[in-house]
């Protein structure tokens, strides 16, 4: 597909190389509106700007929480189920496999607590996934 698109990307997402006076001049124009409300004034920009950041540092702490909570509960379920199997006629491999498993979901937990969600994520599911694992020995 080659030519251009039919109109341009508007300024704050341009590259570099398309912000040159000639792409500018070649953008459609855009109306900018007439008047702003009444009510609103100058500061509220940096107000919005403020309470952006606040809600992403707010969905940042609830992933922090629950990351480690899913971690630490998986791990606390995998030791139970370790000593459980262990203190009964599985074989060896099916509590050794539910120990690792919640030694995995431990370590996600540690990583959920230091910020690294996405990390945690998929360490719990490995850590899931080897104790399912675990259980297919019994």
């Amino acid at each position: 597909m080659s030519g251009r698109p039919d109109a341009d990307l508007p300024p704050d997402t341009q590259t570099a190389e398309e912000t040159t006076e000639e792409a500018r001049e070649d953008a459609p124009r855009v109306d900018a509106p007439e008047e702003a409300p009444e009510d609103s004034f100058e500061g509220d920009d940096e107000d919005d700007e403020g309470d952006d950041e606040d809600l992403l540092a707010a969905q940042a702490r609830r992933a922090r929480w629950a990351a480690v909570g899913t971690g630490a509960v998986l791990a606390l379920a995998g030791t139970a189920a370790a000593l459980l199997r262990a203190a009964g006629t599985a074989p060896v491999l099916a509590p050794v496999a539910y120990a690792c498993g919640a030694a995995v979901c431990a370590l996600a937990a540690v990583l959920g607590a230091r910020g690294r969600t996405r990390r945690a994520l998929w360490t719990t599911v490995a850590g899931v996934m080897i104790m399912a694992l675990g259980d297919q020995f019994d």
